[in-house]
């Protein structure tokens, strides 16, 4: 097995931590989610969660997927793995699902304001953002 040679810029490790803390403010949002917690059930009327808390199955596991994936994606650029590159596009697939949903089918978009829009795009373009980076390492051979 050879060294890589290629070392990366300042850039790419603030990229990487900025993923990892933006991937983990998913899992947390996941989390508060997935196990209805006080946290999150303040944040909301109840009318919002009634439709919160009744969001299929699949969306709920596109919304784990999305998360999980993509915090081992930027673990995996930490160690400088191309396997990086897979498990964010994995995350990227999980998160257009998801915000495919948001958009299109869920009964409490009514309720959306200014922050939940401004999330449907913020959350895929970054994902969008950190597949494209991770590819780009990998062909620049910074990932092994």
């Amino acid at each position: 097995m050879k060294d890589n040679m290629n070392k990366p810029s300042i850039a790419f490790w603030i990229i990487a931590v900025i993923g990892l803390i933006w991937n983990l403010m998913g899992v947390d949002g996941y989390l508060n989610q997935a196990y209805q917690t006080e946290r999150f059930k303040s944040m909301y009327s109840k009318e919002q969660l009634e439709i919160i808390f009744n969001i299929p199955s699949w969306v709920m596991a596109a919304f784990a997927i999305a998360v999980f994936s993509s915090v081992f994606a930027c673990i995996l650029l930490f160690f400088r793995k191309k396997l990086a590159k897979t498990f964010f596009l994995i995350g990227l697939i999980a998160v257009i699902i998801q915000t495919t949903y948001n958009l299109f089918i869920n009964p409490g978009r009514e309720w959306y304001g200014y922050l939940e829009y401004s999330m449907l795009i913020i959350i895929p373009l970054f994902s969008v953002f950190l597949f494209w980076f991770s590819k780009k390492c990998a062909d620049d051979g910074i990932l092994t």
